[in-house]
């Protein structure tokens, strides 16, 4: 049983790009449900439209990275007015209902033949990063840094996708201290009670809908980037429910819940899957194959947060309080 090479691939996954990028979303994704109370399970779609709208602007239209990222924000902007103005006066299980339809409506709109010359169709598009990596000023060639090794794009991605993260929490930060972040607060625990003291709830619950589906934007961009390919199947419902994972493993009604959720969980994996391979190997669980250990890793993880969920209902960082909210 190879340990070292175990907790070198766990610490990788710590700070992947893979992981940045569903931080990211579920940063979005707290702006929604831990201090405005929307119960969205369609953040997959907003990740999508930031990651073809970012591909498509590069691919179809020859634009440089920085109007590709404006363009994938504005389409995932656009994309939360149009599903929150007749929404948004839904109750939170309607709304569930409505979002994750949307989602599936996208990701079987980008994958029909018919918008195959835009979305690449079932196959996606691909190589579309060679803008945003021509920044790169990281000299060529490999970098240990002892428990792991990553070329200099590899490690660009990371260095940009966790710069963004911090800017992310520092701007959530002050954002949820301000009058603003007071009011979504409210509408969260009570909006009959805001809605009462002159405030636009609608009004609030869109601009929530649209900053938290930006952030998830970014994060739909980071993914696609790190493989430079972006394709229907990467945003389906195990993707929002993934998302809704790491947010109650780390805490709904905080910033820093989701950044050490996504990291904790995607560790966590990381980590049962290379023991569990290890023990196979050694044939100390003959009853199991190679091909069935990444979905035995993901039932005893549904197992832990199942007991999380029972006995520190409000996650890592969480406060019980703030799942007191109007729901």
């Amino acid at each position: 049983m190879d340990w070292l090479n175990a907790l070198n691939l766990t610490f990788g996954e710590f700070i992947g790009a893979y992981t940045a990028a569903y931080v990211l979303c579920a940063l979005g994704l707290a702006v929604h449900f831990g201090f405005t109370g929307l119960l969205n399970f369609g953040q997959a779609a907003f990740a999508a439209l930031g990651a073809y709208g970012y591909s498509i602007a590069t691919l179809s239209f020859g634009w440089p990275w920085y109007s590709s990222v404006l363009f994938g924000l504005l389409c995932s902007a656009a994309f939360a007015v149009v599903l929150g103005i007749p929404t948004l006066r839904l109750r939170a299980d309607y709304l569930a209902i409505v979002t994750i339809a949307a989602a599936q409506a996208l990701k079987f709109a980008v994958s029909a033949s018919i918008f195959e010359n835009v979305t690449g169709g079932s196959n996606g598009l691909s190589q579309f990063g060679d803008s945003f990596y021509a920044l790169n000023p990281i000299p060529k060639g490999r970098y240990d840094f002892g428990v792991f090794a990553l070329s200099e794009n590899e490690l660009f991605i990371r260095i940009v996708a966790w710069s963004l993260i911090i800017l992310i929490a520092v701007f959530l930060f002050f954002l949820t201290r301000s009058p603003w972040g007071r009011v979504l607060k409210g509408i969260r625990e009570d909006e009959d009670a805001v809605r009462s003291l002159g405030k636009n709830v609608f009004s609030y619950k869109l601009q929530s809908m649209i900053v938290g589906g930006s952030i998830a934007s970014l994060g739909g961009m980071v993914f696609v980037m790190s493989s430079q390919t972006n394709q229907p199947s990467n945003w389906g419902t195990n993707f929002t429910f993934m998302l809704w994972t790491i947010l109650l493993l780390g805490g709904a009604a905080t910033i820093l819940g989701p950044i050490v959720g996504g990291m904790v969980f995607f560790g966590l994996l990381m980590f049962l899957q290379s023991v569990m391979e290890g023990l196979v190997n050694m044939g100390w669980l003959p009853f199991l194959d190679i091909a069935q250990v990444g979905q035995i890793r993901f039932l005893l993880v549904g197992v832990a947060l199942m007991l999380l969920v029972i006995f520190r209902p409000q996650g890592i960082f969480g406060n019980k309080k703030e799942l007191q909210f109007n729901g």
